[in-house]
């Protein structure tokens, strides 16, 4: 039998490349893959192992340089809103109206009643307008983006007060103090992490406050000794001295969901500007949504930020296909809305269809909402358990799926699985095994 391989059983990169097997493929590209494949089997010869066949490594280079990066998996992790996931998965008639706006040309900045230049931002404003009860609205393309909007036209150069329970991080190092930063605004804290009076914000009050801002905690709770001010005491402050409540929501759901507040609750409390999320409990496309007076709407749209903040013709598409689902109450076919609000049996029943497929057992877990909204909260939910040593080939299989591991096992949730999903599922399990 032949000896292990050694490093000068290796051929050149030029040799390698030239293959016979190889001879359809871009020639530059087919001599950068060598070369990643030839530096590997360097290292597996060193280590005493077999590199093996270096043409398939070749074309398994290629094929996985085809690949897109930004590729569908399926959730069965149980996280309804998963930020590493893409957060919400868009309902069929804003995916319609996506294909439709992005396949050709569009209205997006032309008014064709006029026959002249219009604005974006006139599509969704009366949705969302109806949906809320505002004066007026604006889209820009994420949340983030609208509470940095709205401080840099209201309050650049002035003094904001914050709650210091409120000066939230949310994902990624986002941090409320650095926003106000960036805004021109100068940050102004008052009361405590677990206590807050609205008299802390009367007494804040000086010559140079621009506004207001409340801000919810959307990723965590403060319980047992706290106390945090109603938004109507803050607004009747804020109106005595004449000065805009702006009131961060996050998450913004349109619909009660748990204890988050909606948008239209926080304008009827005298918030003059609310700012929120699309693609969490919205269950629209990533987007960052302010509605409110119409006087303090239009200066954000006029303010120069605003055209580098502003959402694109395919998000604008999106969001008006979810928005026009809220307002016609049909919102459970928006599917995080469907997930939340969806029975135990049913989904119960989707994790027994998997476990008869793969051979799996049927176990009761907790599901999470995610993206940051309702920490507290737990739904109960069904998962299908399977062998542990499956989770990393179902992750990194040709359609991945995102599981959980816990006690020796693979579970895959099945509230965030689909009925359609189920199929798929079982197709990869069998070929992880």
């Amino acid at each position: 039998m032949p000896g292990k391989p050694t490093l000068r059983d290796l051929p050149s990169v030029d040799r390698l490349a030239g293959d016979e097997r190889l001879a359809g493929e871009p020639h530059a590209v087919t001599v950068a893959a060598a070369r990643l494949v030839l530096d590997r089997a360097r290292e597996e010869i060193r280590a005493g192992r077999d590199p093996g066949s270096l043409v398939d490594a070749v074309l398994d280079e290629l094929a996985s340089g085809r690949r897109p990066g930004l590729r569908r998996v399926l959730n069965a992790t149980g996280v309804i809103v998963h930020t590493n996931l893409g957060r919400a998965p868009l309902a069929a008639e804003a995916l319609a109206r996506v294909m439709e706006v992005g396949s050709g040309y569009s209205t997006l900045e032309y008014d064709v009643e006029r026959g002249e230049r219009g604005s974006r931002q006139d599509y969704l404003a009366p949705l969302l307008v109806a949906l809320t009860g505002a004066e007026a609205a604006l889209v820009v393309n994420n949340n983030a983006a609208a509470v940095l909007l709205a401080l840099a036209a209201l309050a650049e150069g002035r003094e904001v007060v914050v709650s210091r329970g409120e000066l939230i991080e949310i994902g990624d190092g986002f941090r409320i103090p650095e926003v106000l930063a960036r805004s021109g605004a100068h940050l102004v804290e008052v009361g405590t992490t677990n206590r807050t009076r609205a008299a802390d914000y009367e007494r804040a009050i000086g010559p140079d406050t621009a506004l207001l801002l409340r801000v919810h905690q959307s990723n965590f709770r403060v319980v047992g000794f706290a106390e945090r001010p109603r938004l109507a005491e803050l607004a009747e402050i804020a109106a005595r001295h004449e000065l805009p409540v702006v009131d961060d929501l996050g998450s913004g759901a349109l619909v009660r969901v748990g204890d988050e507040p909606t948008p239209a609750e926080s304008l009827r409390d005298g918030a003059d500007l609310v700012c929120f999320s699309g693609d969490k409990l919205l269950g629209g496309p990533q987007a960052g949504i302010v509605v409110g007076r119409a006087q303090l709407v239009e200066r954000l749209r006029r303010h120069s930020l605003q055209r580098a903040l502003r959402a694109d013709k395919l998000t604008l598409a999106a969001l008006e296909g979810t928005l026009s689902l809220a307002l016609a109450d049909t919102s459970d076919r928006i599917p995080v809305l469907r997930m939340l609000h969806e029975p135990i049996e049913r989904v119960r029943e989707r994790a027994q269809r998997l476990a008869a497929l793969v051979g799996g057992e049927v176990e009761d877990t907790v599901a999470r909402v995610g993206g940051g909204a309702l920490p507290l909260a737990e739904l109960p939910s069904a998962a299908c358990a399977v062998e542990e040593e499956l989770a990393e080939p179902l992750r990194r299989g040709e359609q991945p799926v995102i599981s959980v591991v816990r006690d020796g096992r693979t579970l895959l949730d099945c509230r965030t699985l689909s009925d359609g999903e189920i199929d798929e599922v079982a197709a990869a399990v069998s070929s992880a095994r």
